[in-house]
């Protein structure tokens, strides 16, 4: 039986806790850009927090029995570090944190949430292995701006162009990820989007998702008027799609990643940095 150090570790190991960081993050510096106040911008993080552990712990939990089939060693579950009992129990609770943490920013807010979680979770169970992969992708980081903007203290959905920013983001996220797993994925039936597609044209799908979202970012908060584009957006733009090309180049030609700490999209992380920088609006 493990000890509680080994089992906090492995559960803080199965949240997939690189990307749980960089979401959390996000929410931040959204929060940043929808003028929220402090306890309301900390509280949205917090919610988020807790809401990706529950996603990622799931994703494991499901997963144990494949990692372990394909001898995935930096997997606490696959390794029997943590029983599958205990990360279900830490999955939901993490949610149902989640969700208590999201509802005193608002029914919209906590609604929005509620269906990010249940979208993740979607995909972690039923819809990772088939054609429509992407989906939970597209509804959840689609409503990730909105968590911001709803979360006000007069909420409102974020704007289009943020909405179409986030699920383009989302697609590149999922495109990528899954690049360092598509041979062990294939040999325990997952064929989800990418492996349907391949890992070169996945790859090159998630570098135009991450530039379309750069692009929204940096047209949508001037109405499409180039002219009105400042300077500093415009050098982010081009910093963020740099990088996700090169990011392209390196993932379709197949080049290694480190496995237990994989994020997508290469450039994603920056997308929010104009936003934030500028002080554009997020709500519509």
């Amino acid at each position: 039986m493990s000890s509680p150090a080994v089992v906090i570790r492995g559960l803080w190991q199965s949240s997939h806790p690189g990307p749980t960081c960089v979401v959390t993050a996000l929410a931040l510096a959204l929060g940043v850009a929808a003028g929220l106040e402090l306890w309301r911008m900390l509280l949205l993080a917090a919610a988020v927090f807790a809401g990706q552990l529950s996603i990622g712990i799931s994703n494991d939990a499901i997963d144990a029995a494949r990692d372990r089939a394909v001898g995935r060693t930096d997997k606490p579950l696959a390794r029997g570090d943590v029983r599958i009992r205990t990360a279900w129990i830490a999955a939901v609770g993490c949610a149902i944190v989640a969700l208590v943490l999201s509802a005193p920013l608002g029914v919209g807010m906590l609604v929005a949430h509620a269906v990010a979680v249940i979208s993740g979770w979607a995909y972690n169970a039923p819809l990772k292995a088939t054609a429509f992969s992407v989906v939970p992708f597209l509804v959840t980081f689609g409503l990730f701006p909105s968590l911001a903007t709803l979360s006000a203290a007069e909420p409102r959905f974020a704007a289009p162009w943020a909405f179409v920013a986030g699920a383009a983001l989302g697609a590149a996220v999922h495109l990528s990820n899954v690049l360092p797993d598509l041979d062990d994925d294939r040999a325990t039936g997952i064929r989800g989007l990418p492996h349907r597609i391949g890992g070169p044209a996945s790859a090159v799908a998630a570098a135009a998702g991450v530039i379309a979202g750069a692009l929204a970012v940096l047209l949508g908060p001037v109405g499409g008027r180039v002219g009105d584009v400042s300077g500093l957006s415009w050098v982010f733009f081009v910093a963020v799609s740099v990088v996700a090309v090169l990011s392209a180049v390196v993932g379709g030609r197949g080049a290694p990643r480190p496995r237990a700490e994989t994020h997508g999209g290469g450039g994603a992380r920056q997308l929010p940095a104009p936003q934030v920088a500028t002080g554009g609006a997020l709500a519509a």
